[in-house]
């Protein structure tokens, strides 16, 4: 069984341990063909509290963590540099 993954951006890690990433999915309207963007905000464990807001990262499928994540930093594909 494949694991799901998703990549997305880091909007907030203001939580313990935890961040929410946003995960934006484009495709076209099954009628007018115009590519619609739908954002979906995942709630992600980050065991060492690396990931900062603004980074990009690779998340991956995992058991339930609590009883909204279900999902784990897996690698921070790139930094934003504060400052």
């Amino acid at each position: 069984m494949a694991l799901k993954e998703r990549v997305g951006t880091v909007v907030s890690d203001k939580m313990d341990k935890t961040v929410v990433v946003a995960v934006e999915n484009r495709f076209p309207h099954p009628i007018y063909q115009k590519t619609v963007s739908r954002t979906t905000r995942y709630k992600a464990h980050d065991e060492t509290n690396a990931v900062k807001v603004g980074d990009r990262v690779r998340i991956t499928e995992t058991r339930p963590l609590s009883r909204t994540k279900r999902w784990q930093v897996a690698e921070v594909l790139s930094n934003t540099s504060a400052g």
